[in-house]
């Protein structure tokens, strides 16, 4: 088979495309032909080895992905053999992730996908998805699941509704019956937010952040899912309800600097979002509310759906990554089978 893989940390030319054996499924593990491999920016982070030196001598990147079982080992059904899934985590704790043609890996994270679901729909799940539905649900006063009306009655704010993150935010609060106001950089962010079920939009280049969202939530909003909370904070200490939780999944090298003061007064929740080591218990609700949504038809990506994809060949992998690490607007997806740009 084909297989992506790395040696040394650095930018993307590091990615090399080479041959290797297919693997054979460990117990509780299944053989998955993989179809597309979703790039997230933790890919781009661990080949650049921001947080220390590599892990192993080498690596196969990407977290993510879509296939078909082939193969399964001891302890697995064999009625799983011929099944479509979507993968997660797929090289946290090990070295071999999707950016490759098969894949041997648990078989717990290797989910059902249901037919009519597009395999570039299942490898932008995943991290993205799993990260979402924890900041949904984040905080002792929040919900430890997602459905249908289980966030009737409530205003949510995704701050970058229009990032992969932010996408499966707005679809996963709006099929729970939230009210959804996201802020975005531009007109065509606006529109891609409001595909994905945005209710409200707020350009925060335009000034009056606060006016405008203390105008479509007077009362205020009940919870935050914030990407920059260093250049939020401001304003999410003044649309933020009494009560309300501001669940944060994302960082740069800014330390955060909180109003302590104000954020006692509301009683307010702060949570730190970091999908990797969520609870098991959590992160088995967080896979099954995504499957449900799944099948309830509430996630889509694409143009349509308002996350445009970025296709790429596997041996076009460098330039995935790239086109990442660059901050595209859409999800970059790698196919490991030969398709049109």
């Amino acid at each position: 088979m084909r297989a992506v893989i790395y040696t040394t940390p650095g930018g993307p030319e590091v990615l090399e495309l080479v041959d290797r054996e297919i693997p054979a499924p460990g117990p509780k593990e299944v053989l998955v032909r993989v179809h597309v491999s979703g790039v997230n920016p933790t890919d781009w982070k661990s080949r650049r080895a921001l947080s220390g030196s590599l892990a192993y001598p080498e690596i196969v990147p990407n977290q993510d992905g879509s296939g078909v079982i082939t193969a399964v080992g001891k302890g697995v059904s064999e009625e799983r053999i011929g099944e479509r899934v979507w993968i997660y985590e797929a090289c946290h704790g090990r070295a071999f992730g999707t950016a490759q043609e098969y894949i041997a890996i648990e078989q717990k994270k290797a989910v059902r996908l249901r037919d009519d679901s597009s395999f570039d729909l299942g490898a932008s799940l995943g991290i993205p998805a799993l990260t979402a539905h924890r900041c949904l649900t984040a905080g002792d006063r929040r919900p430890e699941r997602l459905g249908p009306k289980v966030l009737q009655g409530e205003t949510v704010l995704v701050a970058g509704g229009a990032g992969a993150v932010g996408h499966f935010a707005v679809q996963l609060a709006h099929w729970s019956g939230a009210r959804v106001i996201t802020t975005v950089s531009n007109e065509e962010k606006s529109e891609l937010a409001k595909r994905a079920g945005a209710d409200e939009t707020v350009n925060y280049r335009a000034g009056g952040v606060i006016e405008k969202i203390r105008s479509l939530a007077p009362e205020g909003v009940d919870l935050i899912v914030e990407v920059s909370s260093v250049i939020n904070h401001p304003i999410n200490s003044q649309v933020l309800k009494e009560g309300g939780t501001i669940a944060i999944y994302a960082s740069g090298d800014e330390l955060l600097a909180l109003d302590i003061r104000s954020m006692m007064r509301l009683n307010a929740g702060i949570e730190f979002i970091y999908t990797y080591t969520v609870a098991r218990a959590a992160k088995r609700a967080s896979v099954k509310d995504v499957s449900r949504a799944l099948r309830d038809g509430a996630l889509g990506v694409g143009e349509e759906h308002g996350l445009p994809l970025i296709r790429f060949g596997l041996g076009e992998t460098d330039l995935a990554h790239r086109c990442v690490e660059d901050g595209a607007t859409g999800k970059v997806v790698i196919h490991t089978l030969d398709v049109p740009h």
